[in-house]
């Protein structure tokens, strides 16, 4: 893996430079009650801290084998990861720039992903994915670089500079290791245009506190693909721009019965040409008809996302049974996915002799549009193929359903290990793949 290896390679040279790499006593390298697995580099890592200075180099290790069914029944592994390397810079303290901060960060990415070939029909793949951290590509990116200014005693934040909208908008944990119960889901069914981590996009955030437990924001992200590409993946330029995506969002943070919630609603809209899923311009069957698929001026969806804690411990609020709940709604004239929902719940804290353990079940469901479908089906009549065996045959997707149950053994305050066990029901919303069952093992390391 010589991405992984030249991400590594990176963070060592830089820690190196700054002669920062003798452990203290006090945090010593590999101590549990450390946040990281270094230490605090003989001081100097709290020192740089309160002079402003805060460096994080974080790994996400993900496997995935194929225990049962999906479309491919030989079993195999297959090994993904992460690296990211942080550097976040209080510019007060710094520079003596009131409530300002600046972030940036370097992602490297690796592996490969049972569920490409295995667990769906590679002609379609599935709609989630296994092992959420693949993705966008192996490659080292430039993720964050961005610059935050608070104003109003802080109740009026902007963010500026190159992010992207699953950073601040529609946001969620991502201790699950399935795709479809993992981070910001608006762009997992989004159409290609809303782009979460680690891929970043020239944006800007506005966020507004109305209250201490209500605030408002709104966001300005440019929609450029070419971002996407590997090799761009350190690209400033605005080149290849098509639009805006434009998201606006509500969030509730009460406390009920003293035990945090989070409450989000949103709506994102598009400014960029999307083509519809099934008609032509003159208001046809595009597939039947032979001609272009019409243009749309715009694309639109909506998100809501629910966590609550429900239950404490008596002795240690933090530890106790949550509940959440995910959905999203898109524009069925341009996108295949039309409704996603996920429920689920985590316990922290379930045994005394493992109180930093944690226990999560989730189950997701993913719907096509139906003019989606209806499409692929007159594709199929107008390629006179019916046989699903058929090579040149489309398979028609319809609704796939994801279930994972993990549990997270809390190593050290710097490492969890999460294995898990997933169920993929019609894998790509294909009915004629069969039911797969997953296991998968997710690493969460911090340096």
């Amino acid at each position: 893996m010589p991405g992984a290896k030249s991400a590594l390679g990176l963070a060592a040279l830089s820690f190196a430079a700054m002669g920062l790499t003798t452990c203290a006593q006090a945090a010593p390298a590999f101590d549990s009650e450390s946040p990281w697995m270094l230490g605090d580099w003989g001081g100097k890592r709290s020192e740089l801290s309160k002079q402003g200075y805060d460096f994080k180099l974080d790994t996400v290790v993900e496997v995935g084998s194929n225990l049962h069914g999906g479309y491919d029944h030989d079993k195999s592994t297959r090994y993904s990861d992460q690296f990211a390397l942080g550097a976040h810079m209080d510019l007060q303290k710094i520079l003596g720039w009131h409530d300002a901060e600046f972030q940036l960060t370097l992602t490297n990415r690796n592996g490969d992903n049972i569920s490409n070939d295995r667990i769906g029909d590679p002609r379609v793949g599935t709609l989630s994915s296994s092992q959420e951290v693949w993705g966008r590509g192996n490659v080292s990116r430039l993720t964050d670089l961005w610059y935050q200014q608070k104003f109003l005693d802080q109740k009026l934040s902007i963010k500026v500079g190159r992010f992207n909208e699953g950073e601040d908008f529609n946001t969620f944990p991502c201790d699950f290791q399935n795709l479809a119960l993992c981070g910001s889901q608006v762009g997992n069914w989004g159409g290609g245009i809303w782009y979460n981590w680690p891929i970043s996009q020239w944006a800007m955030r506005v966020k507004y506190q109305l209250n201490p437990e209500l605030f408002v924001q709104v966001g300005a992200f440019e929609q450029n693909p070419s971002n996407l590409e590997n090799d761009n993946a350190f690209k400033l330029s605005g080149s290849g721009n098509k639009g805006a995506v434009l998201p606006v969002e509500l969030v509730w943070t009460p406390r009920v019965n003293d035990l945090p919630g989070e409450y989000r609603l949103g709506y994102y809209y598009s400014t960029a040409d999307s083509s519809d899923v099934d008609k032509d311009s003159n208001g046809r069957y595009a597939a039947l008809s032979g001609e272009d698929y019409s243009s749309s001026s715009s694309k639109h969806g909506m998100w809501l996302t629910l966590r609550q804690q429900v239950t404490r411990q008596a002795s240690d609020n933090s530890r106790g049974l949550s509940l959440f709940a995910n959905g999203t709604l898109h524009d069925k004239k341009t996108n295949m996915i039309d409704n996603f929902v996920a429920l689920g719940a985590t316990y922290t804290g379930p045994f005394d002799a493992r109180p930093k353990d944690d226990i999560g079940l989730g189950i997701s469901r993913i719907h096509v549009n139906p003019a989606y479908r209806k499409n692929i089906n007159l594709r199929n009549q107008a390629n006179a193929v019916s046989d699903y065996n058929d090579p040149a045959f489309l398979p028609v997707q319809d609704t796939e359903y994801n279930a994972e149950l993990y549990y997270g053994v809390h190593v050290a305050n710097w490492l969890t290990v999460r294995p898990n066990l997933q169920f993929i029901r019609h894998p790509g919303g294909v009915n004629q793949v069969d039911d797969a069952l997953v296991a998968g093992l997710k690493i969460q390391s911090s340096f």
